[in-house]
């Protein structure tokens, strides 16, 4: 595969809103398979970290660093062709991650898990046996304190106390372990994916979210779907905001810088 026949598959997983270059550079790197430049909307792979002390290539890790570097053109596309310092975002690995399912269902890429079938057994006893099995003894857990709750009203016990300093467990942690409880959030999804669906507010939210971590969608997938706050802004507002908060440090550096100087001439 050359590089225009990448740039065309990754294209056909789907479209950019501005247009890129990539460019195999025709070098093996001992640091990094592949990277972005924003600046000049460049993905640079390096192809020949691909091929094998027999020369073969392995086009399924060239087409996952493909894929990941592209996600990078996509995310900065949001950002009117931008990125922070921090490219590794929560939104960046979503948008990767859903590159991958999409370039999955066409046949494009493949995980190869089923080329194991040890790893396929153990990733299904990982699955069943501590995933779920975790989720499980929280949402009884969460069962329980309710309980306790109860018998500490019977008693004149407070139970924030009898969380502090009896069971000497976070309240944080015991109050998402009852709600696990009272949502009825499935184990399956995990303990940390529990965690996050137990905390969202509405009924539906809750729903969708645990529907979708059951369909194998990744957790920074859905966080972004459903994140606190989380709308579609155009290029315009989020330079706005930015404008704000860095007129907002302008400010305050001002006015301490005025007061350094007062304190010099003193």
């Amino acid at each position: 595969m050359n590089q225009d026949a990448m740039k065309n598959l990754l294209l056909s997983i789907e479209d950019a809103p501005l247009d890129f270059s990539l460019i195999f550079s025709g070098k093996k790197s001992r640091k990094v398979n592949g990277l972005y430049k924003p600046d000049g909307r460049e993905i640079i792979i390096h192809n020949r970290n691909f091929v094998d002390e027999s020369g073969a290539w392995n086009e399924n890790s060239l087409v996952y660093t493909a894929i990941h570097e592209y996600a990078h053109h996509l995310h900065a596309c949001r950002h009117g062709g931008k990125l922070s310092v921090r490219a590794h975002t929560q939104e960046f690995w979503a948008i990767f991650h859903d590159l991958l399912g999409k370039a999955e269902n066409q046949g494009l890429y493949s995980n190869k898990l089923d080329a194991s079938p040890a790893l396929l057994e153990l990733t299904t006893r990982i699955k069943d046996s501590f995933l779920a099995e975790n989720g499980r003894l929280l949402k009884e857990l969460g069962r329980h304190l309710i309980e306790a709750q109860e018998l500490c009203a019977g008693i004149g016990l407070r139970f924030e106390d009898y969380i502090d300093r009896i069971l000497c467990m976070p309240r944080a942690s015991a109050k998402i372990a009852v709600k696990m409880f009272q949502y009825d959030i499935k184990p399956e999804i995990g303990p940390d994916n529990m965690r996050f669906v137990a905390g969202l507010r509405g009924e539906e939210e809750r729903g969708e979210a645990e529907k979708a971590f059951l369909a194998g969608r990744s957790p920074d997938t859905v966080k972004m779907n459903y994140k606190a706050g989380n709308r579609e802004e155009d290029a315009r507002t989020r330079l706005l905001k930015e404008k704000q908060r860095i007129e907002r440090t302008i400010d305050a550096l001002s006015k301490r810088l005025d007061e350094v100087e007062r304190e010099l001439q003193e």
